[in-house]
């Protein structure tokens, strides 16, 4: 990944449960797996090389996607992939891998020694927050539990696509830091992700926006692909670099377009 300014990108922030407990080999164990876990799933959906910037974090690992990937196949077929991989990992081991996981677009830089942006402070703390810990708390059964930003999951997930199940995602409050907001929680295979007590009140779909999608709030965010740029649109204002918008007019008897772009 270039230095330079931001760029819009996917971010994943991904940490091992209780990896301060555990002991050195069985540490080096679990940095293995879920390296080699994540490796295969980024091969499997066509990622490598220069599309993907991992950056090491002790016990977990911070990543972020070229613009041109589509989030689609990272909530679909790649979180497919990983839950997989982690269970057959798990074969046997009295210590199994067990993985937080978070996702969150935005604008993203590098200033020569990471990622910086507030896109990767709500991965990490997504990734990080209590209703996450709880989930993996609350089962030993569970091996990876999966969090979407909101913007995430309502531009991305609930669109649906194989392998994607937005009807078993559940939303969460996370409050920590300067972070207030709702998250989706998800367990690979399972109806809802185990809750310690009784879960928060899930919040009511927003109405549709004049002309916009159902469920989308008005000035709601939402992802858009132009030209295979991920941009995310909040209320009126495109973030992302713009190549090219289509702009509609209503007439009399029909609608008349003009194309712009740079």
């Amino acid at each position: 990944m270039s230095r330079g300014g931001a760029v819009h990108r996917l971010v994943v922030s991904a940490d091992i449960k209780g990896s301060g407990r555990l002991g050195h080999r069985a540490r080096l164990r679990a940095r293995q797996g879920m390296y080699e876990v994540f490796e295969a799933a980024f091969a499997a959906v066509g990622v490598g090389g220069d599309r993907v910037h991992l950056e090491d974090r002790g016990d977990g690992v911070l990543a972020a996607l070229a613009p041109e990937v589509p989030p689609a196949a990272l909530v679909g077929l790649w979180l497919e992939e990983v839950h997989q991989g982690v269970r057959e990992h798990n074969e046997g081991l009295s210590e199994p891998l067990r993985l937080r996981i978070a996702m969150h677009g935005g604008p993203v830089g590098d200033d020569g020694r990471g990622l910086v942006g507030r896109a990767v402070d709500l991965a990490c703390r997504l990734c990080d927050s209590e209703p996450a810990k709880a989930i993996l708390a609350a089962d030993d059964d569970v091996h990876v539990v999966f969090v979407a930003s909101d913007v995430l999951y309502h531009s991305v997930v609930a669109e649906g696509g194989r392998f994607v199940e937005p009807e078993h995602y559940r939303p969460i409050p996370v409050r920590a830091k300067e972070t207030d907001e709702v998250a989706w929680f998800h367990v690979p295979r399972r109806a809802a992700p185990p809750w310690p007590a009784a879960a928060p009140p899930e919040q009511p779909a927003p109405t549709a926006a004049p002309g916009g999608r159902p469920g989308q709030a008005p000035g709601a965010k939402y992802w858009i692909n132009v030209n295979g740029h991920n941009q995310i649109v909040d209320g009126a204002e495109v973030h992302g670099d713009i190549v090219g918008v289509r702009v509609t007019r209503e007439r009399d008897g029909g609608a008349e377009g003009a194309e712009r772009g740079e």
